[in-house]
């Protein structure tokens, strides 16, 4: 069995079936919720230059869109994703603003980037769901200009972002069937160990990988909260399926779960994650890896 494509398969399934959906429905506070992340990404990217940058997992398009605008009319931020739902609603929203950015339905750990094309590569939260993360940073690195930088944020492990886990922890009582999360698995928290994530660029060809802890705070309308719960993670797609009577049950008890980071109109909680940082070599040859793509 071809475990690598059996993988690949179940998350293209998701992320054009009900997770690229569900992005979409929930754009508007999702993009207000990771707004820090995005200004942290943006600001990497020196303004009015002809910087030619590479979104990965660009989802609905609001990081693309904040570094189009940050480079002007002399650069170009593309935004790759293998989710055709997130990358409809991305197109509309830059075109509507009249963006330099565009966008790739391709996946990013075969998709054959023309060589060195560009000076920088970003990520908010896109890179945790390479079933080869090795083979996927390598053909970035083979993408990427001579000491063009790499940078990315990821989640820490979930025992430091219990807001993330809050509604499967709530509701698994009620609900046994909720797939359990499998350490390093692609996934929210397949980059969770730090060594691990360093090997995985060093192995790829990245070099001056720098990787710090950051811990930022993140809020959204407390109106927000249900939709949010019952839509995404292993919640939402499990909600689905459950009969009424243990659909109310389940909403009522994550809701209350959920308390503890409710303040007045406001749900707050605060993102432990990794600010992930690396570079091309100078004058260096693409990795082997790369080669084979």
């Amino acid at each position: 069995m071809d475990v690598t494509r059996q993988t690949n398969d179940e998350q293209t399934t998701l992320w054009n079936g009900t997770g690229g959906r569900a992005w979409v429905e929930s754009q508007a506070v999702l993009d207000q919720m990771f707004e820090p992340f995005e200004c942290l990404l943006a600001e990497s990217v020196p303004a009015g230059s002809a910087h030619r940058v590479l979104d990965v997992g660009c989802g609905t398009g609001s990081t693309t869109l904040a570094v189009a605008r940050r480079l002007g009319a002399k650069g170009r931020c593309i935004g790759i994703d293998i989710s055709d739902p997130m990358l409809a609603a991305a197109r509309v929203r830059a075109e509507r603003e009249g963006a330099p950015a565009s966008f790739i339905r391709a996946d990013a750990q075969m998709h054959a980037f023309e060589p060195a094309s560009f000076d920088a590569i970003i990520s908010r939260f896109g890179v945790m769901f390479f079933e080869d993360s090795v083979r996927a940073f390598a053909n970035l690195r083979r993408a990427a200009r001579d000491g063009a930088e790499l940078r990315f944020v990821a989640w820490r492990g979930p025992e430091e972002n219990p807001f993330m886990t809050t509604a499967e922890r709530a509701a698994a009582r009620l609900l046994p069937n909720l797939p359990a999360r499998a350490p390093n698995a692609p996934g929210q928290f397949a980059f969770a160990d730090k060594h691990r994530v360093y090997r995985i660029l060093e192995e790829g060809g990245w070099a001056g990988i720098d990787i710090r802890s950051i811990d930022v705070a993140c809020t959204f309308p407390e109106k927000e909260l249900i939709p949010y719960l019952t839509r995404l993670g292993p919640l939402g797609r499990v909600l689905q399926e459950v009969d009424g009577p243990t659909h109310a049950q389940v909403i009522e008890t994550v809701r209350t779960a959920f308390d503890p980071y409710v303040h007045g109109a406001e749900v707050g909680f605060t993102a432990a994650c990794w600010m992930v940082v690396a570079r091309v070599p100078l004058s260096s040859a693409a990795p082997r890896e790369a080669a084979n793509v």
